[in-house]
């Protein structure tokens, strides 16, 4: 390598590159930020440019191989994870372990050359030195260091038991989701995907959502909860990679004879009517979403959540993410029946945080003996009573639901939750 790239060089750039696939575990911040951005944009392709030995032989080496150790590490960053992104394995601390591999290969010194033999101690016997085949030989090892360091690096990101079950990474990057939220926990079993969605279409693929509840009847309501909307199918969309629900005050006449409001949007793995098949339902699993909700919160009551498929009805019903009127607090909550027949729950409360502000991965784990609810990847919330599991299969419900406990308040006028994508696990 360059005179520039001794053995302290080399175990620097090694150790900035792990450091950078370390950081994904800290949370989000400067220090975070600093080292992915370096493992990212700078300490591979300055491993590639030092291994190449270029410009070689220059006393301004340094300065002059820094626009292609910039440029090379960019390509060599794409080519990481454009393999992830097209098999929905992406998350940054895959890309980065990836090159952290790809960086310690790189800058592994090569086996020395045996120095040639003497021509002095030659004996006119054994006639004229063979051509030297020291270039090819160089040449060979580059080439077979750099065929080792991508398979390596490649079986680095199958490693994980979770690798090949994993969504597509839709928390953008403006959003401040946490590095890895989107990962079901990898204990004590490995996971298999059941359900994913990242909304790469321009319209929403009716194969696996409904617009409304099980009682769809040329739109729904939720009465129970007296809300001041009428769901509607022209009220979803589906563009630049989001499902986007919009909430619009606008007169709707509902076909239970009642005139709403408002007017929004809703999905759901259930059915298209009361006797129909629901599409998707689940008994226990990961559910998790990247989600936006609207900043205009007052009046609005964004959730993410599960509901019975048999029965048509809560409870029981998990809860995942509600958002009452906030859009810095999220609630979490668990119904059950009571022996009694009565709905009983309990819940809690996380926040404040901008959840307007940019994507967050809410989640729970619900397994047979607890339930789990997980916010950017960071358990908030467990119930393990045994009476609260349920115990039957459940539908998916994303919906942007107006006026519960309030209506929205004179000028405001519409609101729309984003969804970057969903994905259900299951062991």
């Amino acid at each position: 390598m360059n005179t520039f790239a001794g053995p302290a060089v080399r175990c620097v750039l090694a150790g900035l590159a792990w450091a950078g696939a370390a950081a994904t575990v800290l949370p989000a911040g400067r220090v975070r930020t600093v080292l992915a951005a370096i493992a990212l944009l700078a300490v591979p392709g300055t491993a590639l440019v030092l291994r190449c030995r270029w410009p070689a032989r220059s006393r301004y080496a340094p300065t002059a191989a820094l626009v292609p150790a910039v440029a090379c590490s960019a390509v060599l960053s794409a080519l990481a994870a454009a393999p992830l992104l097209l098999t929905h394995t992406f998350t940054a601390r895959r890309v980065l372990v990836e090159l952290a591999v790809l960086t310690t290969l790189l800058v592994l010194p090569y086996p020395r050359r045996m120095p040639p033999p003497d021509p002095a101690t030659r004996s006119a016997r054994e006639g004229p030195p063979p051509p030297s085949s020291g270039r090819h030989n160089r040449s060979s090892l580059r080439a077979g260091a750099l065929v080792a360091a991508c398979v390596l690096a490649g079986a680095t990101a199958c490693a994980d038991p979770t690798a090949l079950s994993s969504p597509a990474s839709r928390a953008k990057a403006e959003g401040p989701a946490t590095p890895g939220a989107t990962d079901p926990p990898t204990a004590p079993g490995p996971w298999h995907q059941v359900f994913h969605d990242d909304f790469t279409g321009s319209h929403l693929n009716t194969a696996d959502w409904a617009t409304c509840y099980d009682w769809n009847d040329g739109g729904c309501t939720n009465a129970g909860n007296h809300e001041l909307q009428w769901y509607l199918p022209g009220q979803v969309s589906v563009g630049n990679g989001d499902l986007t629900l919009t909430a619009e005050r606008r007169t709707t006449h509902g076909a239970d004879g009642k005139t709403y409001p408002w007017t929004s949007g809703m999905v759901s793995t259930g059915r298209d009517h009361w006797n129909g098949a629901p599409r998707h339902t689940f008994t226990y699993g990961w559910f998790a979403a990247a989600v936006k909700v609207p900043a205009a919160a007052e009046g609005m009551f964004p959730a993410f959540w599960l509901i019975p498929a048999d029965t048509r009805g809560t409870p029981p019903e998990i809860d995942i993410a509600e958002f009452i009127n906030s859009a810095s607090l999220v609630d979490a909550n668990l119904h059950w029946r009571a022996a009694d027949g009565s709905d009983t729950h309990i819940g809690n409360r996380y926040g404040p945080a901008d959840f307007s502000g940019g994507y967050h991965v809410f989640a729970v784990d619900w397994q047979p003996d607890s339930v789990t609810w997980y916010v950017d990847g960071v358990q908030r919330f467990k119930v393990t009573e045994p009476a609260a599991i349920p115990h039957v299969a459940m539908e998916l419900v994303i919906n942007l639901a107006v006026g519960f406990q309030t209506a929205p308040p004179p000028g405001t006028d519409s609101a729309r939750l984003d969804v970057g994508w969903v994905a259900v696990w299951q062991r």
